[in-house]
């Protein structure tokens, strides 16, 4: 049975990527700061079921703490790291900058300076489209992505150049997963979606920065969490891959799918568009098909579909959770 390390765990992807993991028989050692970047009872929601499964061990710590960390690597016969721990979040990212060079690029090099040292040879990389800004889509990997618009995409980006440096000087194979506007069931409640049902479930207004045109590759979290296995058990080298939905959406056609499977309308009120955020996303998913053979199979109809049975279902839980 082989053991992974994933970080992150009780977040959105990595609770979904975890699940994935211990159903294929993998042995995960889960590691979660639990911070309260947003309501924590979410992810005590998916920790706890987590833990009924009995290959599943949990360990409350923080990447950036190196010595917490050798403590595990120590102790465990590690045969994978994927580090799906990070302070996600453009706009926030603009507030408060340091947490987030702190945990997405020290807290990378922390895993990466132990897999050196414990000799493992597998790493799975979280990274962002958030820094194809500014460039030609369909966005493909080899795209000059130099000049990120915000520090959440600039630490992303310090994680992805110190990830090749760790490959090119200790031979750890390292796949970089770019995601695109990941969603679905027990999502994050800072990401429109959640807000979205959440408001107009409830008969509150809700709130698009721009004209509700923007698009986004919306991409369904089981799909991405296969992606992220697949990776795992994929021999790269040192590959950046981009795993999308492959079709871009209108914000202002989720909402629409939204009200339609909610059985209510919203009321929409328009605010200016946010500097740092990013008018369009579609990912080129070629290299993710060669290489992972990956597509997404769930389509955004079906996905909100699914997100909002989610919640309609766990309606009294959800309407205690504040939103960040």
């Amino acid at each position: 049975m082989k053991t992974v390390l994933l970080t992150g765990a009780a977040g959105f992807i990595g609770y979904k990527t975890a699940e994935k993991l211990l159903k294929k028989g993998y042995r995960v050692l889960g590691i979660d700061n639990m911070n309260n970047y947003y309501d924590v009872r979410l992810k005590e929601f998916r920790l706890n079921e987590l833990k009924k499964h009995r290959n599943f061990l949990f360990y409350k710590l923080d990447i950036e703490n190196l010595e917490a960390l050798r403590i595990i690597f120590e102790n465990e016969k590690i045969d994978a790291v994927v580090n799906l721990a990070a302070r996600a979040g453009v706009r926030y990212s603009i507030v408060d900058p340091f947490v987030y060079l702190s945990t997405n690029a020290l807290g990378t090099l922390n895993l990466l300076e132990l897999m050196k040292d414990y000799n493992v040879k597998k790493f799975v990389l979280a990274s962002t489209s958030s820094l194809y800004a500014g460039q030609k889509m369909p966005f493909k990997e080899d795209l000059p992505v130099n000049t990120p618009i915000s520090p959440y995409a600039a630490s992303k980006k310090g994680a992805e150049v110190t990830s090749y440096t760790y490959h090119y000087l200790y031979g750890i194979d390292v796949t970089v997963l770019r995601y695109f506007t990941v969603y679905g069931p027990i999502g994050r409640p800072d990401m429109s979606i959640f807000r979205f049902i959440k408001w107009i479930d409830e008969g509150n207004p809700i709130t698009v920065f721009g004209d509700g045109t923007q698009s986004r590759d919306f991409t369904y979290v089981d799909d991405i969490a296969e992606g992220t296995v697949k990776a795992l058990e994929t021999e790269t080298g040192y590959e950046i891959i981009n795993l999308g939905g492959n079709k871009p959406h209108q914000l202002n056609y989720v909402i629409k799918l939204i009200e339609k499977y909610l059985g209510k309308k919203a009321e929409v009120i328009y605010k200016p568009f946010h500097k740092a955020d990013m008018k369009a996303t579609w990912a080129d998913i070629t290299k993710a098909k060669k290489i992972l053979n990956w597509e997404p199979k769930i389509p955004l109809e079906e996905g909100i579909k699914r997100t909002v049975n989610w919640h309609v279902e766990n309606r009294d839980f959800v309407k205690t959770i504040k939103l960040p």
